[in-house]
């Protein structure tokens, strides 16, 4: 009997491998018993549009991969998004630089969706059309006085000192002013707020934009105010942020003991996360620190909790900033999400500044044809298959078109998140190949890379290719070896478009 129950346990075995490979081998039928390559275009050359590059090509080895973006340099927000003190942070290029080795990558710079080439005319050469453009714009208050001069994005002041061809003229006035207000406090606030109270000379041998050291070396800002809506059990910093910027030489750091007092729910928060719990013990270690334990300070750093922004006021007869009017602010539990909110309380009060960062989020931009929740700012998808509307059915898919990273999920996470991300994605389009969802699409006989070529080609064009972007590199390489920098950066678009032509 037990026999008997071994050979027909076997047998089902051996039935479900046979339909596994069934399965395969009528997958391999689809994309390859012609010969014809699987076709597929990322649009975007960041983190997101890497990772997802790298697991199609190892995924499945009939895919050409083409990878397009506006920029001439590749890797996006590891170039332009990451401080140039972690250099640690972008050793991952040397990943992805290693895809241009594979005969079936190509990399197109200089080629922006909606102008080089539309949409519809990927989705007509490609039989698979990745999203990953990312955020390249900004979340905004919505509150009077935000147009004044002297209040900048996050974004414009990272790109700036990361030398983004586009904000290379931002210019923020450090010179006028001592006082500057960052409102938010996220990783990308303290990234900020540690470049404007370090000392230039810890940056002399780093990548940042000459134009930015020289800047900060003649800087007159001395106080910073990092200004969050909740309190510190709620700040949306890391543990490895805050500890960097905490550590900071000749800097005081200036933290109200009464805003690290806790309500039950706040202790109920610290108990589900270990990240928050690492937060708020750096920020009640610091609090609770003598004035003595900071001897020499030069620079002051303030961490101010419960306010939000209410209005930018003007100085006399001037059309710049000069104060931030912050309401004071207390938290509420949500009912429907169980978070706590911050909620006004009608007191208001004023901090005297002549600069101010809005760190409070990037924001995606839709494209003609391309489904979009303006709200949220992404694409509206089902890990990563691009929805025509709000409902998760089959029906709702639009054929071949997907989306990875910032456009897919909002602007979170770290560089790492990207990798999980694109897993995720990359996971759906075998799923669909497999079950074959995408057959009548990818059965269409279409011309990828040479359809791009040919675009570029009638309209005049001038695409850089991953080989163009390595002239670029040497450049700057060699460039900041003159200085003991890693780099030199380029930062405007003629020089890199003619290094890269060269």
């Amino acid at each position: 009997m037990y026999n008997c129950l071994l050979l027909m346990i076997k047998k089902l075995q051996y039935g479900i491998m046979a339909l596994s490979s069934l399965q395969k081998w009528f997958f391999r039928g689809i994309c390859s018993a012609s010969s014809k390559p699987l076709h597929v275009c990322v649009v975007g050359g960041g983190p997101a549009g890497f990772y997802t590059a790298e697991k199609m090509l190892k995924a499945h080895k009939e895919v050409q991969l083409d990878i397009i973006d506006r920029l001439p340099t590749p890797f996006g927000l590891v170039r332009s998004g990451v401080a140039p003190d972690h250099p640690e942070t972008k050793i991952v290029v040397n990943q992805f630089s290693r895809l241009a080795e594979n005969e079936r990558f190509s990399f197109f710079g200089n080629v922006s969706l909606g102008t080089s080439v539309s949409l519809s005319e990927l989705c007509d050469i490609y039989h698979v059309v990745v999203l990953a453009y990312g955020a390249e714009s900004d979340r905004i208050l919505g509150i009077p006085g935000e147009d004044l001069n002297g209040i900048h994005s996050a974004r414009e002041f990272v790109w700036w000192y990361n030398g983004h061809p586009d904000c290379k003229c931002v210019a923020p006035e450090l010179k006028t002013t001592d006082t500057a207000v960052v409102l938010g406090q996220g990783n990308v606030a303290l990234d900020i707020a540690r470049i404007l109270l370090q000392d230039p000379a810890e940056l002399e041998r780093t990548d940042i934009a000459e134009h930015a050291l020289a800047s900060l070396r003649e800087s007159s800002i001395r106080k910073v105010y990092l200004v969050g809506r909740r309190g510190p059990v709620q700040a949306a910093c890391t543990a490895k942020e805050l500890r960097e910027i905490l550590s900071l030489k000749h800097v005081q750091v200036h933290i109200q003991e009464a805003d690290l007092v806790k309500s039950p729910l706040d202790e109920e928060e610290l108990k589900r996360s270990r990240i928050q719990r690492r937060v708020y013990d750096l920020l009640s270690k610091i609090a609770s620190s003598q004035p003595s334990d900071h001897v020499s300070c030069e620079r002051d750093l303030h961490f101010v909790f419960f306010r939000r922004p209410a209005s930018f006021l003007p100085c006399n007869d001037a059309n710049k900033v000069c104060r931030v009017r912050l309401e004071k602010t207390f938290l509420k539990e949500n009912g429907a999400t169980g978070r706590q909110s911050a909620v006004g309380s009608g007191e208001f009060e004023e901090l005297e500044c002549g600069l101010v960062f809005k760190s409070i989020g990037y924001k995606s931009l839709p494209v003609d044809g391309l489904p979009f929740n303006d709200q949220k700012g992404i694409v509206p998808n089902d890990r990563g298959r691009v929805l025509s509307n709000a409902g998760k059915e089959p029906s709702n898919f639009v054929p071949g078109l997907y989306v990875v990273g910032w456009l897919k999920r909002g602007p979170t996470g770290i560089i790492a998140t990207n990798l999980y991300c694109a897993e995720e994605t990359v996971g759906s389009i075998t799923e669909d190949l497999q079950q074959g969802a995408l057959h009548p699409h990818i059965s269409l006989d279409k011309p990828g890379r040479d359809g791009l070529l040919h675009i570029l080609q009638d309209k005049n064009i001038r695409f850089v290719s991953f080989k163009d972007w390595e002239k670029i590199n040497t450049k700057e390489i060699n460039d900041g070896k003159l200085k003991s920098k890693p780099r030199e950066k380029i930062t405007s678009w003629e020089e890199l478009q003619e290094i890269a032509t060269q």
